[in-house]
């Protein structure tokens, strides 16, 4: 088979492409020829020495993919050759409290990832890809789509009436714009795009507001709500963002804290967390019973991925390129197979 590996974290020069020996099921294994894989921010942040957590060089990165099976081990009775499956972000964390394996798991951070052709993994780390959604569609879910699913659920899940914020329109915030108007949720949106801005209204942001123009912004969407705040705030930029979702935030909300965008950390205001009476949630994608639960909702609505971009696979160092950027629009997925 053909697989990418990162020799080194210098620059993406180091992605390269290698022939490598074809992996077998073991027992309570499947076999998965990967379809179509898609990038996350946290692709590019191991690339740059910015991912929070260990990162080994020499493996091959990416931790979202979709494929059909095409052999089973002895022992496998959940799948069979010809099913379409998509991988499960965390392999081993299957519900409940999170596993003391979460770290050593991490595909493409201390594992090897779905950048290849073929990969043998556990019967238990996939689940069935929703009928209807295409692969390259399919392996956007694993973490940007459950993600945004467990920012608007957990212990106060978002309901109809709510109000949301998403920032920037990568593929965490679109779907979770998707999945809290799906719900009947008014979503205010940020970008420093006008093009962007036309984007997610047409997606169903009720309100957008450019970051860029507008430095203030949490005050702003807080005037926009008739001064009460949004329900939830779905944040993903981190320390240079935090501070304005503190002022964007309703008396007993909720920050969804996921990701960490933003190169720039003045630190958090003390006072303006404890004044501003929400709660903060640290959210880790979720795991297998939530990815199965946020596949039944995807399949029940009819909700489609937005897809960016879809590269071939001889072009993945431009999909990585491309999500660097920072022009993209939802996902950036590449293509493995036909």
């Amino acid at each position: 088979m053909r697989a990418y590996r990162f020799d080194s974290f210098e620059d993406l020069g180091a992605l390269r492409l290698r022939e490598e020996a074809d992996p077998a099921p073991q027992r309570g294994e499947v076999l998965v020829r990967v379809r179509a894989v898609s990038l996350n921010f946290r692709d590019i942040a191991i690339l740059r020495g910015r991912y929070p957590r260990k990162a080994v060089p020499g493996l091959i990165p990416v931790s979202d993919a979709a494929g059909e099976i095409v052999a089973v081990g002895e022992g496998v009775t959940a799948f069979r050759s010809g099913d379409r499956v998509i991988g499960a972000f965390h392999p081993r964390w299957f519900g409940g409290e999170m596993p003391s394996t979460i770290q050593t798991d991490s595909y493409g951070a201390e594992s090897d990832g779905w950048l290849c052709e073929l990969k043998a993994v556990s019967q238990e780390a996939v689940v069935r890809l929703p009928d209807g959604l295409s692969y390259e569609e399919g392996c956007t879910l694993p973490c940007a789509g459950l993600t945004a699913w467990t920012a608007l659920s957990g212990p106060t899940p978002i309901r109809a009436g709510h109000a949301v914020l998403v920032l920037g329109s990568g593929g965490v915030s679109i779907f979770a714009l998707q999945l809290a108007r799906a719900v009947g949720a008014v979503v205010i949106a940020t970008t420093s795009s006008s093009a962007k801005a036309e984007q997610l209204k047409a997606l169903g942001a009720a309100h957008v507001v450019n970051y860029s123009d507008d430095p203030q912004w949490g005050r702003s969407v807080r005037a926009l709500t008739g001064g009460r705040g949004v329900d939830r705030v779905v944040e993903v930029g981190g320390p240079g963002t935090i501070a304005q979702s503190l002022r964007a935030v309703a008396v007993g909300g909720e920050i969804a804290s996921i990701g960490f965008l933003s190169a720039d950390n003045p630190g958090i205001d003390f006072f303006a967390l404890k004044a501003s009476g929400a709660s903060f949630r640290n959210i880790t994608v979720g795991d297998r019973a939530a990815l199965l639960e946020f596949n039944r909702a995807v399949a029940a609505s009819g909700l489609r991925p937005v897809i960016d971009r879809v590269f071939d696979f001889e072009a993945a160092r431009d999909a990585f390129g491309h999500l660097e950027s920072g022009a993209h629009m939802g996902k950036v997925v590449i293509r493995v197979g036909g």
